[in-house]
């Protein structure tokens, strides 16, 4: 079992547990206002996700990570697009209103840069933002990821494309200033170095 712990906070793998928090915090438009997904109308959808983030870690498509504070859930972060040749994932997180704020986006973030970096051999990090997510945007450039371009027509949602600005981590510009602990192994796919 793949645990990533920090100061406060703890990734863990999805689990059925899981569902009833992820189903609160995601029921919020709010939540998902920027994504291509949401909100919840009901338990059956983080359930359903919950069941299927196995087979996409087995596929590589996508490493998903509950984020935690004393084993409660406060969202999701990610490692997505991996590209082994390249050394490169992008990250993607979604945090419920409770955490807005708090500083849980720049630990979460900082547990999962630590284990793309230093565990997974990762060079690079990639992060994406829609374009009218400025606050998404302060966050990613607040924690150490820099602006790098747009990306037209880049995310299809309900109502068509949406643009997004894409974002860069490389691993010389990442501060490794948090204390991080990590129990058990990675998935070997993710493991490039």
């Amino acid at each position: 079992m793949l645990e990533v712990v920090g100061p406060s906070l703890t990734l863990r793998l999805p689990a059925p547990e899981h569902v009833p928090a992820l189903f609160a915090l995601a029921g919020d438009p709010e939540v998902t206002r920027w994504f291509s997904w949401g909100p919840y109308t009901s338990e059956a959808e983080p359930l359903a996700w919950v069941r299927g983030a196995e087979a996409r870690r087995a596929r590589t498509e996508s490493l998903e990570l509950v984020v935690e504070r004393a084993g409660e859930p406060l969202g999701v972060i990610s490692l997505s697009e991996l590209s082994r040749r390249d050394r490169r994932a992008m990250v993607g997180t979604w945090l419920g209103r409770p955490a807005w704020g708090t500083g849980v986006n720049a630990e979460a973030k900082a547990l999962v840069f630590h284990l793309a970096f230093a565990r997974l051999g990762l060079e690079r990090l990639g992060a994406y933002s829609e374009v009218r997510h400025e606050r998404s945007q302060r966050a990613l450039e607040k924690v150490g990821f820099a602006r790098e371009g747009l990306l037209r027509s880049w995310h299809r949602h309900a109502d068509g494309p949406h643009d997004v600005v894409i974002y860069g981590l490389l691993r010389g510009e990442w501060r490794d200033d948090v204390a991080v602990e990590v129990r058990g192994e990675p998935p070997r796919g993710f493991v490039v170095a």
